[in-house]
């Protein structure tokens, strides 16, 4: 076989050279379709249509109670939407402040806005658990005697715990069944709590002679807990001159008294649908596992995505407990809904950071003599984690 070229004609350039003899060619790798790995939530998506006009309706439904409680509060715009999102997340809010700033007040309204029944609990020192809870009682009725139960105030969709502080632990106790469980067992019978049930509780922080600060795993069973300021020059005026005239601003109810409680679990449920991407749930949990200090002997093992504070090694004896972390993520997601989307951003785990996580910090004594406030120690870790953020 010749493997040369034939001569070529005068003039033309002379033929390149033969190529050597090669290895087959290799067949073609198989072209791969980068996929992204599944999961729950993406950046943006676009919800459906009828999901778009969910987020909208709850959006319009969260705007109208604030604009209800608005006609009786006075201010206190961001305490209030924490409480909203609280409830629609499914949790329960702590409120501290000092006495006469509205705190009994922006409960029992919310009550009556939302048309759902309503009880308010006055805790002292002589409260018993069966105040709360319920209790048995002898009957006699055409000649028979029976036990019957009698449902105490827990019994309620919106209950007040006013001034929590004030009754002893196994009184504090007897609402933490409730707040966990939606449940009450007396007896030996457990009776469930009608949906939706929210607790607010009020703490006075002064005078403090005769008070039982709420024990950790109460204090962990509330979703949030905020701070209900003094009102400013310009609303304490409004409130002298609104409450002392001849007509007293009240609220309309917003929801149908008999669709009410089932119209609040359908936009609680709502809330759980809203997607969280695994990234999303890292750096919740990484905010949670940045709360704990390396020193104590229950620190989390493994390496950690947010540097140790030095602040929280020196002042927490104790970090939050995973409940933060589901705090974290609910309120956020009613974050999201808020902002028109179906998922959860950076933003939003931020901004429910300090009323979700600072009542669960137990703070040593060095911290209470320098007078160091679990809500700074808390935005100096979310200042922190900003290099997390994609």
């Amino acid at each position: 076989m010749n493997d040369s070229f034939p001569p070529s004609p005068p003039g033309s350039d002379p033929p390149p050279p033969a190529a050597p003899p090669s290895a087959p060619p290799r067949p073609a790798a198989p072209r791969t379709v980068s996929r992204p790995p599944a999961t729950r939530a993406v950046e943006s998506p676009q919800p459906e249509p009828g999901a778009r006009a969910q987020v909208d309706d709850f959006r319009d439904t969260f705007a109208h109670i604030r604009r209800e409680l608005g006609k009786v509060i006075v201010g206190q715009g961001d305490v209030i939407e924490e409480i909203l999102v609280a409830m629609f997340a499914g949790g329960h809010v702590l409120i501290e402040g000092v006495p006469g700033t509205g705190k009994t007040l922006i409960v029992r309204t919310l009550g009556r806005a939302l048309n759902l029944s309503f009880n308010r609990i006055q805790f002292t020192i002589d409260l018993m658990p069966a105040d709360i809870t319920g209790t048995r009682m002898l009957l006699e009725q055409d000649g028979q005697r029976e036990l019957v139960f009698s449902r105490g105030p827990v019994f309620t969709h919106v209950l007040l715990a006013d001034e929590i502080n004030r009754a002893t632990p196994k009184t504090q106790s007897a609402l933490l069944e409730a707040m966990a469980e939606s449940q009450v067992t007396a007896a030996g019978t457990t009776y469930k709590l009608a949906p939706p049930f929210f607790v607010l509780a009020t703490l006075n922080p002064i005078e403090m002679e005769g008070t039982y600060p709420l024990p950790e795993a109460q204090l962990d069973r509330f979703m949030f807990k905020v701070f209900l300021p003094y009102p400013s020059a310009d609303e304490m005026q409004r409130i002298i001159g609104t409450t002392t005239g001849a007509e007293v601003p009240d609220v309309e109810p917003i929801l149908a008294p008999r669709k009410a409680a089932a119209r609040v679990e359908e936009l609680k449920a709502l809330v759980r649908e809203v997607l969280v991407a695994p990234h999303l749930e890292e750096y919740a949990a990484a905010l949670v596992r940045a709360t704990i200090p390396r020193g104590s002997r229950f620190a989390p093992s493994g390496p950690a995505l947010i540097a140790a504070d030095d602040m929280i090694q020196r002042y927490v004896s104790f970090g939050s407990s995973p409940r933060g972390g589901q705090a974290l993520l609910l309120g956020a997601k009613v974050r999201a809904l808020l902002a028109g989307r179906v998922n959860v951003t950076y933003a939003d785990i931020d901004r429910v950071a300090v009323p979700a996580l600072n009542h669960r910090l137990v703070l040593n004594f060095a911290a209470r003599a320098d007078e160091i406030d679990p809500r700074m120690l808390i935005q100096r870790l979310l200042d922190a984690a900003k290099r997390l953020h994609r």
